[in-house]
């Protein structure tokens, strides 16, 4: 019977083929899919094309990038990306380790390694990786429940409104408000930013902007990154909000204390 696999690939990166040669032999051989690079720009390009990678391996001293650089540049190319990080290092200087765990490494192991001991330290953060994974998960279907509502919400008080003879003024002036409410956080994004922060405040999937702006998804992955750490938003739903006009009814029952 063939071993069952891990859905949580493994990049294994160093620029010594023989040293990755060995760990993706070892570690395939205990149930995990490994993606191999000899050097950071091979690494981010296999990162970028398999979504499924949520373990990285990399050793400290390459040529071009350091492992610690990589690893910075992985944690930009996406704001929905899940993964841990390991660091080989032929030499465990305070100073490296220090700069690495401060970087988000989550190990480290010295060359030569026991594979035994990389072995559980993989599976501990596979473990990790998983966890985050389905708290994702949660916090996505929560936000989509709270998107729903807010939307049935807006859609009763605007009946309402209708009922009182209020509805026809009221859609009139919706377009006027948006662009008059702006807040001062966005004043800052560039056109093509701020396009993409108006369609994820509608509630649309990454994929669905990207189809909309012609654009690829990872794109759409980057401005949305951007957004958020320009404008100190922590999530969609949090940018969705202050994207909504004051004197909407949604954002009232949301804002109002």
């Amino acid at each position: 019977m063939s071993k069952a696999f891990s859905q949580v690939k493994i990049l294994v990166v160093d620029d010594q083929p023989v040293i990755v040669e060995q760990l993706c032999e070892f570690l395939q051989t205990q149930g995990y899919h490994c993606l191999p690079a000899h050097c950071a720009d091979e690494a981010i390009d296999r990162y970028q094309a398999d979504e499924a990678v949520g373990l990285v391996i990399c050793d400290l001293n390459m040529p071009g990038r350091d492992g610690i650089e990589l690893v910075r540049a992985l944690k930009v190319l996406g704001d929905q990306r899940i993964f841990e990080a390991i660091l080989l290092t032929g030499r465990a200087e305070k100073q490296d380790i220090i700069r690495a765990l401060r970087e988000g490494f989550a190990d480290y192991y010295q060359k030569p390694m026991d594979l035994d001991e990389l072995l559980e330290g993989v599976r501990r953060q596979e473990q990790v990786v998983l966890e985050r994974q389905r708290h994702i998960r949660d916090l996505g279907g929560l936000n989509q429940r709270l998107q729903e509502l807010a939307e049935s919400v807006d859609e009763l008080y605007r009946d309402l409104e209708k009922a009182r003879g209020q509805g026809v003024h009221r859609r009139a002036n919706d377009v006027e408000e948006v662009e008059s409410e702006l807040p001062a956080a966005f004043e800052k994004l560039s056109p093509r930013q701020l396009e993409v922060a108006r369609l994820v405040s509608t509630g649309k999937t990454n994929y669905q902007i990207a189809c909309e702006l012609g654009i690829t998804e990872n794109t759409v992955k980057l401005y949305v990154s951007q957004v958020l750490r320009l404008t100190h938003m922590h999530n969609r739903t949090q940018l969705a909000l202050a994207l909504t006009p004051s004197s909407s009814p949604i954002h009232q029952r949301f804002t109002r204390h």
